[in-house]
């Protein structure tokens, strides 16, 4: 094999529109851009796009959604928490929204992989590079309600089922009612709520 041909089957790095390569396995947070997230998670579809409407629900719909759990199930919580999660899913930008019996059966530690490039972004928005654990259950449980509310509106899961799945949401919450957006509004909610959240 020429040295050409071995030196592209190694590689390990993304391109990016905005021209950033960003190295998937030792992923530096100054090739990481706002807007190539938002790009990337308003065309990755949640639920393998087995959802309903003319547009898939957009893991970039999918973080704002998680992040108004995150601050109605903690008001007054700090604007870099509710940062963190509107970012929780961020690395589905270059690696995609894979299901969760399928991150099961890949092998390699496919967390690992995530978290070490959820690190990065984290530190490229000025965050620290894992969040306290309390925070981390407060955006897992923010999570799991919006998992609920997807799977029973959008992805044909009764109550029963959502609630074995995902847990029963907070007595007296209030229902999101879930509209999938066209990429380019999805991307342009994203943007939106990030802009607030980091300034």
């Amino acid at each position: 094999m020429s040295p050409a041909r071995k030196s592209e089957t190694r590689r390990a790095w993304q391109r990016m529109l905005s021209g950033r390569r960003l190295d998937l396995l030792d992923p530096s947070p100054l090739d990481i851009e706002i807007e190539d997230i938002a790009h990337g998670l308003a065309r990755v579809a949640r639920w393998n796009g087995q959802t309903k409407g003319a547009h898939a629900f957009s893991v970039a719909q999918h973080c704002v959604l998680v992040e108004r759990i995150t601050a109605e199930l903690s008001p007054g919580l700090a604007k870099d928490a509710r940062l963190t999660a509107l970012l929780h899913d961020a690395p589905e930008y270059v690696v995609g929204d894979l299901i969760s019996p399928f991150k099961a059966a890949v092998g390699i530690d496919y967390k690992d992989f995530e978290l070490r490039l959820l690190a990065a972004i984290h530190l490229r928005f000025s965050l620290p590079a894992r969040p306290r654990a309390e925070l981390s259950a407060l955006i897992k449980r923010a999570d799991h309600i919006s998992a609920y509310y997807e799977a029973t509106q959008l992805a044909g899961f009764d109550d029963t089922e959502a609630r074995k799945f995902f847990g029963k949401p907070p007595e007296g919450f209030r229902t999101p009612r879930l509209h999938p957006l066209a990429a380019r509004e999805a991307q342009a909610q994203f943007l939106e709520h990030f802009r607030k959240l980091a300034t």
